[in-house]
């Protein structure tokens, strides 16, 4: 009986095995993590490496360029060098005749290393070559690690660097950055280097990083909104446009933001404690205060026009030709005039 795709093994499955220096004769991964993809691809090449005694015996294909019939023949071809063959074949996806990869993942030569790659989702896995690949256990998914999951890879990627940062510390450092993991790193390899000798990443930390950069976050954007500072909110909105921030992601939060907002009466009349608060409405204890602190600037019928703004300005986006800052501009306006 053919695996589901719940039972798929993650791709990060096989660093153990391969950090022990086990190389199966074929590896196929499909999925729309590009971290995990190119970190395992390394990984493969970095284990694989001192069994290749020829320059010839390592060859990147992409589907388009090649067809798979020949670059299969390749891979059975004898090596130029007594040792391994290391062959790589990304855009999997893009290969016509995908079915003549079965015979191959039936009888693979033991003296080549075949790491197939093909980007986003496989529609069936009842069809060849994917039935073939599941029955050989050759098959792994690169998934992309959201929420929880992502939040708990920060910490254990931030601890194998020899630092420490707290899941709070994390969820907040993803709310600035994104979900994107390369982003991620990037960032925190600036942070490693503003830390220095120091273990921990704290809260001030990322943002005192943020305002040696002259870079703006989400949460300077929330507080300037919070207080209904038109200038300020516009400043800080074009800044984070200006380094990249996506105007889908700056609505998204914003969203998040006011939706929490509007809990904050009910959290106090309950008086329920501060930090259990802060998590019921999304956001770090030491930021809580201004939650207060803005909720008494907002009606409820504020906030009900407020969410009415976010709405169109996510549709603008969506539906329109106009530009970011426009659409910001105006959202801005309307939030702080309500």
């Amino acid at each position: 009986m053919a695996k589901s795709k719940a039972n798929i093994p993650a791709i990060n499955q096989i660093v153990s095995s391969l950090k022990s220096g086990k190389l199966l004769p074929v590896y196929f991964f499909f999925g729309e993590d590009s971290y995990s993809l190119e970190t395992v691809l390394v990984l493969i090449e970095e284990t694989i490496k001192p069994q290749i005694e020829s320059d010839f015996d390592k060859e990147i294909f992409y589907g388009e360029d090649k067809n798979l019939l020949d670059i299969l023949n390749i891979a059975s071809a004898f090596p130029f060098g007594s040792g391994k063959k290391f062959i790589i074949l990304k855009e999997f996806e893009k290969i016509k005749d995908k079915k003549q990869l079965s015979l191959y993942v039936d009888y693979p030569p033991e003296f080549t290393t075949l790491v197939i790659i093909q980007t986003g989702t496989i529609s069936s896995f009842e069809t060849e070559p994917y039935k073939s690949l599941l029955k050989h256990n050759f098959i792994f998914e690169a998934k992309e690690l959201k929420g929880e999951n992502l939040s708990a890879w920060l910490v254990n990627y931030v601890k194998a660097k020899g630092k420490i940062i707290s899941i709070d510390n994390a969820r907040i450092l993803m709310d600035i950055v994104g979900e994107n993991r390369e982003m991620l790193e990037a960032q925190l390899e600036k942070i490693f280097i503003f830390l220095g000798s120091e273990k921990e990443i704290t809260l001030e930390s990322i943002k005192s990083l943020s305002t040696s950069l002259k870079e703006y976050t989400i949460f300077d954007l929330q507080d300037a909104l919070g207080k209904k500072d038109r200038a300020e909110a516009i400043k800080i909105a074009f800044n984070m446009l200006d380094k990249g921030t996506e105007i889908t992601k700056i609505i998204y939060m914003l969203t998040k933001y006011f939706t929490g907002l509007s809990r904050v009466n009910e959290l106090t009349e309950k008086k329920i404690p501060e930090q259990t608060s802060a998590r019921i409405v999304g956001t770090h204890p030491f930021y809580y205060k201004n939650y207060v602190n803005a909720r008494k600037r907002f009606s409820d019928y504020s906030l009900f026009n407020t969410a009415k703004s976010l709405l169109k300005a996510d549709l603008s986006v969506k539906t329109t030709s106009a530009d970011s800052r426009t659409i910001l501009s105006i959202l801005i306006s309307e939030i702080t005039l309500s």
